[in-house]
């Protein structure tokens, strides 16, 4: 198979490109499992045969980690059905580590009980990479992209960066990649994590960029598993406050144009089907 539709029963090693699994479902690693081998540089958007395709959005506004988890497994099921078409949420999280299927106990430097103490919750999920922090002032966004007809999961991690690269250069700040690491980087230090789950050609989870994110939490965990890199926020390179309702619409805009999307906002309740408060962009 090639990596334009990728048949669920295949899963991608680094060592060895793609092979056949008994799993069901497709998982890219954030950071250590995934090797995109390219310099720091800013991507160039490929063309898709799919200019126009249709993808709703919408700004969720600070929700429990638990909460949004469960709404991606009904949206990813809806999605995997055909009964939705492709969904992209953007919204904040209360302070959450959340841990990846490749975690190591290392890349947590306090006990979990420690971690609940400051005010956390800890919570072991299906995504690929490792330890990673949500909290207010960090847009995360969990694409439930259908890829079967659109392109593979490493063609779909390096779109991912693309977007957070251009909302990034929208508000003047220079980032790119670094070879070997996922995610997008500024001044050698990290401003966005990702990491996806591919389950039935439907994708979950996502990226997370710090905007006015409180860098403190970082401290606690090794970011990723990778302990030589420092984590920064747009707040921080620009040396003033952010409003966070300023970002999630260039995000989906710079999302559809890397997709190859047509972007249309509705409603929490639109994008979700549960009765929501629709936040002021």
């Amino acid at each position: 198979a090639s990596l334009g539709d990728v048949p669920s029963e295949y899963k991608h090693s680094r060592a060895g490109g793609w092979k056949h699994t008994r799993s069901y479902s497709s998982h890219i690693d954030a950071d250590r499992q995934l090797s995109m081998n390219q310099p720091l540089t800013t991507p160039q958007r490929s063309n898709e045969p799919n200019a126009l395709r249709p993808c709703r959005w919408a700004y969720l506004g600070r929700i429990d980690y638990q909460e949004a988890w469960d709404i991606q497994h009904a949206l990813v099921q809806a999605r995997a059905d055909k009964r939705i078409p492709d969904t992209m949420l953007l919204l904040e999280h209360p302070p959450t580590y959340t841990m990846g299927r490749r975690d190591k106990p290392s890349n947590m430097l306090l006990p979990r009980k420690a971690l609940e103490a400051l005010g956390a919750r800890v919570i072991e999920v299906d995504r690929g990479g490792e330890i990673t922090f949500h909290g207010p002032g960090q847009l995360v966004g969990y694409p439930i992209i259908g890829l079967r007809n659109w392109g593979g999961p490493l063609k779909y991690v390096r779109a991912l960066e693309a977007t957070l690269i251009a909302v990034l250069d929208t508000f003047g700040i220079q980032a790119g990649r670094i070879e070997g690491l996922t995610g997008v980087w500024a001044y050698d230090a990290k401003i966005a994590a990702i990491g996806v789950r591919v389950s039935r050609g439907v994708t979950s989870h996502g990226f997370a960029l710090n905007v006015g994110t409180d860098l403190g939490w970082f401290r606690h965990i090794v970011p990723c598993g990778i302990p030589d890199r420092d984590v920064t926020s747009m707040e921080r390179l620009l040396g003033k406050t952010l409003e966070m309702e300023d970002v999630p619409t260039v995000a989906a805009e710079a999302f559809g144009r890397e997709m190859g999307f047509s972007m249309t906002q509705v409603t929490p309740e639109g994008a979700t089907g549960i009765p929501m408060t629709t936040p002021s962009l």
